[in-house]
Formats: C-alpha cells, structure tokens, sequence
C-alpha cells in the first residue's frame, strides 16, 4: 500500500480558504515561493497528484502552462500523473494530456489509487480532503503556513473530524514568517 499525503496551504488560525471561498491571503504576504526549495525537495519522493474537481479547474488554468523558470515547482508539477476525483467531469485535460478521472466512491477509488502508487500528493481539494481524512486514508499531512490570520472561513479538516494524533515528521521556518510542516498521522 502506498502513501497518502494531504497538502493544505493554510492561515495561522488553520483555514484552507476565506469565508467566501477565496485564496488571496495566500498572497498577502510576500515571498511566498521562498518555500519552493523545500516543496521541490518533498516532490523527489512523489509519484502521483489526486486533485478534486474543484482544485482540478484551478490548477489547469495556471500549472499546465506554468514556466519552470519562474515557478520551479512547475516541472513536477508537469511531469507528474495526475488524478482527478470527480463524478461529473466527463474528461481532464491537462496542457497536450489528460489526467485520469476517478469515479464512484472517492474513499474506495482513491484506496485503489494507494494500491498501485508508492506516494500520492493531494494539493487542496478541501470537499475530497474531508472524505479522506474520514476514510483514514491520509498517512501524512503536510501543512504550508502563511503568517496571516483570516479569523474566519473553511478549515482545512471536517467539522466532524474525530481526534486524531500526530507525529512531527519534519518542520522549517522562513524569514517570510510562512513555515512548512509535515506530519505522520500515528496510527
């Protein structure tokens, strides 16, 4: 069985997007690829990317087109397969390929996707994150913070979620103030 990363880009109060759903604090603060050296060094061990169709439409107006020299992350990014959660699209296209769809179960079609994967990256996707986390799927969570407080909006887990004990994997500050923290969720 492979691994299971869920990767949130979140406020210090924890929330993975404002209360109307928006991103922008993600760039509230300057600099924020000053995080790029340590993303890229996480993406050597990654084999695939798992989005939902939310995060999928995003992505594929910015990443397939994305220059490498100005995004470093977008070399991976590029060269990596990638999945797509989503009942209703009837296709993924990504730059001049396709990503593949899941469909059904989310929690059974991502299992299966674990299966044949040695370690699969899921970026956002919050409404797929919840059904993961719900499903005991998730084996690392890794969390980019921005120094910003938003004081309300969605949080980056389920309000349902029960109590779940973490391993302090790996952490790094910047002089931005964002950090980068990664944990093994203890089973």
């Amino acid at each position: 069985m492979g691994r299971l990363t869920l990767e949130q880009i979140v406020s210090v109060d924890g929330y993975a997007a404002d209360e109307h759903g928006g991103l922008d604090f993600v760039e509230a603060v300057p600099a924020f690829d000053v995080t790029d050296d340590d993303q890229l060094a996480y993406l050597e061990d990654v084999d695939a990317i798992l989005l939902g169709a939310n995060s999928y439409r995003m992505f594929v107006e910015y990443w397939p087109v994305a220059d490498p020299a100005t995004e470093p992350v977008a070399e991976p990014i590029a060269r990596l397969p990638k999945w797509v959660v989503s009942n209703t699209l009837e296709r993924a296209p990504w730059g001049d390929g396709e990503a593949t769809l899941l469909r059904g179960d989310p929690a059974e079609s991502v299992a299966a996707l674990k299966a044949e994967r040695a370690h699969v990256i899921v970026w956002g996707s919050l409404q797929l994150a919840d059904a993961l986390l719900a499903a005991g799927l998730v084996d690392t969570l890794r969390l980019r913070v921005v120094p910003v407080l938003l004081g309300a909006g969605r949080s980056f887990t389920p309000d349902a979620l029960a109590l779940q004990r973490l391993e302090l994997d790996h952490a790094v500050s910047f002089p931005t103030g964002h950090l980068g923290l990664t944990y093994r969720l203890a089973r």
